[in-house]
């Protein structure tokens, strides 16, 4: 969808690490219309299921609250279970006639897996539980492998490294980063 010629509200770069028992999930601040910076600050992050399950999203913002309500009484229906939620609302994505023209990504985690959520009924889980979306993912992929392959840095220092290192590189990107750890 555009709006008078741009790409609607975007959100950009999530990044999640699981690591031992732990796992941190961490996403950049800014919103761009088009090519314009339209804030900085964004929560790209939460927990959900009594602070269980960390999700965060890429894509149209608006996209992507529609979904996190969503995932969220999914959730609540399945009893917290990440995959039979995660299943549940993909199919729901991919096959209602409103849900299916959403334009947005899901990182899903709790501290047994990490799942990326499509709405065109992929649910991935990375082999190295690292899951990363958005216009940085990339990049926060490659530095977030580096660092769990070659430091010793628990999985939020992980996630915050990889994220300052996106943002110097991604114009869609910037340093202002929350991270949540379960």
């Amino acid at each position: 969808m555009k709006m008078n010629g741009t790409r609607p509200f975007r959100s950009t770069t999530i990044l999640g690490v699981k690591k031992g028992n732990s796992v941190a999930m961490g996403g950049d601040g800014q919103v761009t219309l088009g090519e314009t910076v339209m804030k900085e600050k964004a929560m790209k992050v939460r927990k959900l299921y009594d602070d269980s399950i960390l999700v965060g999203f890429a894509g149209a913002a608006a996209d992507a609250f529609t979904l996190f309500d969503k995932f969220e009484k999914t959730l609540e229906q399945f009893h917290g279970n990440l995959y039979r939620s995660a299943v549940e609302l993909a199919k729901e994505w991919r096959t209602d006639k409103y849900l299916r023209r959403l334009e947005a990504l899901l990182a899903v985690a709790d501290k047994k897996s990490a799942l990326v959520i499509s709405g065109t009924g992929d649910i991935i889980e990375p082999d190295d539980n690292i899951v990363a979306i958005g216009s940085g993912g990339p990049y926060a992929l490659a530095a977030a492998r580096a660092l769990l392959q070659h430091t010793n840095l628990d999985a939020a220092s992980i996630v915050k490294e990889a994220l300052e290192i996106t943002a110097k590189i991604c114009i869609y990107t910037n340093a202002r980063i929350t991270i949540e750890e379960l």
